[in-house]
Parts: C-alpha cells; sequence; structure tokens
C-alpha cells in the first residue's frame, strides 16, 4: 500500500484549523465542562467513522449523486444545528432570570460550571458531537472527493481508504483534546455571569446562523 501520506496530513491539518459547526460544539462543551468537551470531541470522530464507511463502501457515492439525498442530510445537520442554537440562547436567557431571582433573595448568583452529573456531561457531549458531525455532508464528501487524491490506484482503494481515514480520525482527536485544554483555561473567564451569558447568546446565534446558512444553501 502506497499513499501519499505528507500531501494528506498537510490538507488534514488544514480541514481541523479552519473553525466550522465540530468547533464550535466542542469549544463550547469544553467551556461547560472539560469532560464535556472531550467526549463531544470523541463524538465527532465517531460521526467522521460513519462518513469514513460510507465513502469505503461506496454509500457516499450514492448520497453525492442524488441531489435529494445530499439535500435531506444538508437540512437535517441544518435543523439540528439551529436546534443547538436556540437551545443555547434559551439557556442563557433562563440562567440570567436565575440569577437576577438569586441575587433577590441571597444577594448573589448561583455557582456556574459543571451542571450535572459526569455521566450526564459525557453523553450529551458525545450526541451533539456525533449528531453535529455525521449530519455534516461536507464530511461525507471529504472522505468521498479528498482521500481518493491521495490514494495509489494500484493498491486497494478501501484498505487505503480505511488507513487515511483512521488517520484522519486519530489527529482529529490529538487537536480535540487540544482544543479542549484550551477551553479548559478560559473557564474561569467565561463563567464570569456576565461574560457567560454572552458566550452563550454568541454561540447559540452563530449556531443558528450556520444551520440557516446550510439550509439556504441545500
Amino acid at each position: 500500500m502506497s499513499v501519499d501520506l505528507m500531501g494528506f496530513l498537510g490538507v488534514a491539518l488544514i480541514a481541523y484549523a479552519v473553525p466550522g459547526p465540530d468547533f464550535l460544539v466542542v469549544f463550547r462543551s469544553a467551556v461547560e465542562h472539560p469532560s464535556k468537551g472531550r467526549a463531544a470531541g470523541l463524538g465527532a470522530q465517531a460521526g467522521l467513522c460513519v462518513h469514513m464507511l460510507a465513502a469505503a463502501v461506496g454509500l457516499a457515492v450514492v448520497a453525492a449523486r442524488s441531489p435529494a439525498v445530499y439535500a435531506a442530510i444538508k437540512l437535517l445537520g441544518a435543523a439540528y444545528l439551529v436546534h443547538l442554537g436556540v437551545r443555547a440562547v434559551l439557556a442563557a436567557r433562563r440562567a440570567a432570570r436565575e440569577r437576577s431571582v438569586a441575587r433577590k433573595a441571597k444577594g448573589e448568583g448561583p455557582p456556574t460550571g459543571g451542571r450535572g452529573s459526569t455521566g450526564a456531561r459525557w453523553r450529551s457531549g458525545f450526541a451533539e458531537g456525533f449528531l453535529t458531525n455525521v449530519l455534516n455532508p461536507k464530511a461525507a464528501l471529504f472522505f468521498l472527493s479528498i482521500l481518493p487524491q491521495f490514494v495509489d490506484g494500484g493498491g486497494s482503494t478501501t484498505r487505503q481508504i480505511f488507513f487515511l481515514g483512521t488517520l484522519d480520525v486519530l489527529i482529529g482527536i490529538a487537536y480535540w483534546f487540544i482544543v479542549v485544554a484550551v477551553a479548559a483555561r478560559l473557564r474561569t473567564l467565561l463563567a464570569r455571569p456576565k461574560i457567560q451569558r454572552r458566550w452563550e447568546l454568541t454561540t447559540g446565534w452563530l449556531f443558528i446562523g450556520v444551520g440557516v446558512g446550510l439550509a439556504a444553501a441545500a
């Protein structure tokens, strides 16, 4: 098996360096709690594995050649991003009301961050990362159009796609864990009530904007 490994690594690193829906989900989850951020990163890479398997067996070809299938996947992904955005905006407003009530009752706001059990945070983060990625048709098209450019035509295409896809997933895990580490450093700053509310509102509207943009382009 002979693949253009250096060329592929360059493209993969550039692809991860460009922020997208996955980045928003992982970073926002990590700010809420590092364990949720790591779970979201692993969920995103699990979704990537689905696209890799689909490309290896040819399902991605069917989706790419069928406008209806592609549009349906794109609309589902857009709807999910809008859902995440609306939920973030509502959570920010709800938290602001709770802090206001707490200040009136006790003279201080409730503690922020670390909401929910470890298991609940992990499941929530993983599900958000997985669904955001698996419902993103651009991830499928990456495996369908980019990976074959680095495959040696004389070898097993399926085996080489699996190899490059697995490498891409491992690179992504390392990248997301770095993102989580950076976000964890900012937790104290972003946990301040006013900043936290602005952060939630900003990321919420970003999710909604990205979702609406994807839906409009479908």
